[in-house]
């Protein structure tokens, strides 16, 4: 298969992935230990004969189904810590389709699975926040170990949620020189592939401000270039973009990067920015220059259909129910 074939086929392998998921369970083992444990001490706690839940799925139909970060979400209410099945209900009491678990690495595979199952709502995705500080680009390789098995981690809670992807920061600028750190980086993930093709779990890149792929005390008008190339060079449909939309419209035109990243694009981020006052806003504030109609017709132009999560400050069912106002009116008009 050629790069370009495999390529094509990303997007439609992840909107395949929950029946997927879903069938696989019985014949995939699951680490369900802490990240912070060696891959070694993990007990197959959540293994081929757990109990088989009912499925949950996203609402049918929706060409961009929206989501919100757990982390948006309350974790107590009255000084009382809430479970995790309660805090996926406030994200549907607001209206989300769904939720990005970028919390995972304080659940298990189980617990994930279990919360989904209790809730009725539908996680899309995983994320652990430790990629920040545990990187896939240290020149440490026992960091490099850690950060290929909190990966590892999440692709499993992922896989046990019933989602489709879990979403990386590759590392830090600081860690070496370009060429030489993502080599590093390049060398970890493909330790990471088998398990996510065999999981049906996209490994998705996030643009951040990291110093990488870009040149972040520059000027727009920068382009993806270096991201494209990046994700090219695995030649695998298990490796795609996480587009930060907002977090990037500071060094580029967002409409031209979803063009150029076209079938690359597999979920969004969505949150608000201005040029002008260099810095995050809302969603479709009057501060925010993000250039929302241009964003519109990229998407649609590229044949986008899937996840997009805000990534902005949350709170009570109200605040959230403003947040996903703003993003229907961001992306849908």
């Amino acid at each position: 298969m050629s790069a370009d074939q495999s390529s094509l086929s990303r997007r439609q392998l992840v909107a395949a992935v929950p029946a997927a998921a879903l069938a696989a369970r019985h014949a995939v083992t699951l680490a369900a230990g802490p990240v912070t444990v060696s891959p070694a001490t993990v007990s197959p706690a959540d293994g081929p004969d757990a109990a088989v839940t009912a499925a949950v799925a996203p609402p049918a139909g929706k060409r961009i189904l929206l989501s919100c970060k757990l982390g948006m979400i309350p974790g107590e209410a009255a000084g009382t810590r809430l479970p995790l099945a309660a805090r996926l209900a406030l994200a549907k009491e607001a209206g989300f389709d769904g939720v990005d678990l970028d919390q995972a690495a304080l659940y298990t595979p189980a617990e994930a699975r279990a919360a989904v199952a209790e809730s009725g709502v539908f996680v899309h995705n995983a994320i652990n926040h430790a990629h920040w500080q545990t990187r896939l680009t240290s020149t440490d390789a026992a960091e490099r170990a850690q950060a290929v098995a909190n990966l590892e981690h999440c692709l499993r809670v992922a896989h046990a949620a019933g989602g489709s992807g879990v979403l990386i920061v590759i590392g830090q600028g600081g860690d070496g020189p370009a060429a030489e750190i993502e080599e590093r980086c390049r060398n970890e993930m493909k330790k990471v592939l088998p398990l996510a093709a065999a999981l049906g779990q996209p490994i998705l890149i996030e643009n951040v401000w990291n110093r990488m792929m870009y040149d972040h005390d520059a000027p727009p008008e920068q382009g993806p270039e270096r991201f494209i190339a990046f994700v090219d060079s695995f030649k695998s449909p298990w490796v795609g973009m996480y587009y930060d939309i907002g977090n990037h419209w500071k060094y580029g035109q967002p409409a031209a990067w979803i063009r150029a990243f076209g079938h690359r694009c597999v979920k969004l981020d969505i949150k608000g920015f201005s040029r002008k006052k260099n810095g995050f806003v809302d969603i479709v504030s009057v501060d925010d220059d993000v250039p929302w109609g241009e964003v519109r017709e990229a998407l649609a132009e590229i044949g986008f259909s899937g996840w997009a999560t805000a990534e902005v400050g949350g709170g009570d069912v109200a605040r959230l129910t403003t947040v996903r106002k703003q993003m229907e009116q961001a992306l849908l008009g």
